[in-house]
């Protein structure tokens, strides 16, 4: 295979047409047009479907160029790393549940950089985007957060995906809330005393093999028919800032953390539920030294914290 010809075909998918790409990558379109039908031919695929409208990619051909993309980066840093003497620029990529000791460990890691060239990602989501992250998305790692009923869907699940998974910590939820909640002047809080106050809730869980409605109704404590779905942890914790009817179920927060948002953290002395975080990596993945960095920081957080 042509890496040549694996360049021309990713500049054909960006373009959307031979006569785009032809102009910017300055050859004569029947050049480009054989040098594409070459490389179809060689992996015995058709890369792309053609129209009066132009070159749409086949679903092989969306696959074939997500990787030749990947393939092209590496080359580059190569080049670079080789050609100027420059050292390949660091990289560093994580999908994480929306946890703020998992968040004040990314703030300390931060300082491991060192004045060399990085590339740094570090994503808040759910679990079906971590997977994703790292099957699709090159992400080299993902922390999965789930109750721990539902271990048996995750462990299965990691095995099927190819996964490496490393046990970070377990904890029960606990609740949040503003300083100014006549909740936070309770002594002790149990389900009931929350029927009044608006929950605060993760608006996309996800168990594999398990529809959502059955996981969103098995992660809902139904204390309170009035509820809030938001995506962003920051929203959220303004929601808690703003409203003192709002309350939260998260995993414990670092005092730093509740001191700057004015927020109480209390036990429920009557919900026992238990959840787990979990790192994981693709099992042909040897971890970098910034990964260890990380994972030395998230043990050192979750120790203070948890």
């Amino acid at each position: 295979m042509n890496v040549l010809h694996m360049k021309y075909a990713v500049e054909v998918a960006n373009e959307g047409s031979i006569n785009k790409a032809s102009e910017k990558l300055l050859i004569a379109q029947p050049n480009l047009s054989r040098s594409i039908k070459e490389l179809e031919a060689d992996l015995g695929i058709s890369i792309f479907a053609r129209s009066s409208k132009g070159m749409s990619l086949t679903a092989e051909g969306e696959e074939f160029i997500h990787y030749a993309k990947k393939i092209l980066h590496q080359i580059n840093d190569i080049e670079l790393m080789y050609k100027t003497g420059k050292p390949a620029k660091q990289l560093f990529s994580i999908s994480v549940p929306r946890a703020s000791y998992i968040a004040c460990a990314f703030a300390k890691f931060s300082n491991h950089l060192d004045g060399e060239s990085s590339s740094i990602f570090y994503n808040e989501t759910n679990n079906d985007m971590v997977i994703k992250n790292i099957l699709e998305n090159d992400y080299k790692l993902g922390i999965v957060r789930y109750a721990t009923n539902f271990d048996k869907h995750f462990k299965i699940m990691f095995e099927e995906k190819g996964f490496t998974h490393e046990f970070v910590s377990e904890f029960k939820y606990v609740l949040i809330m503003n300083k100014d909640s006549k909740l936070a002047k309770k002594k002790e809080i149990v389900l009931n005393d929350l029927s009044d106050y608006i929950e605060i809730a993760h608006a996309d869980p996800y168990v594999p093999t398990l529809p959502v409605s059955t996981v969103m109704k098995a992660e809902q404590v139904d204390v309170s028919d009035k509820r809030i779905y938001v995506f962003g942890r920051g929203s959220q914790f303004d929601l808690l800032v703003n409203n003192p009817k709002t309350f939260m179920w998260v995993s414990p927060l670092p005092a730093e953390m509740l001191e700057r948002y004015n927020l109480v953290q209390r036990q429920c002395t009557d919900n026992y539920k238990a959840y787990k975080d979990v790192l994981i990596y693709k099992n042909d993945y040897s971890l970098t030294k910034l990964d260890q960095s990380f994972i030395s920081e998230l043990i050192e957080s979750r120790r203070k914290t948890l």
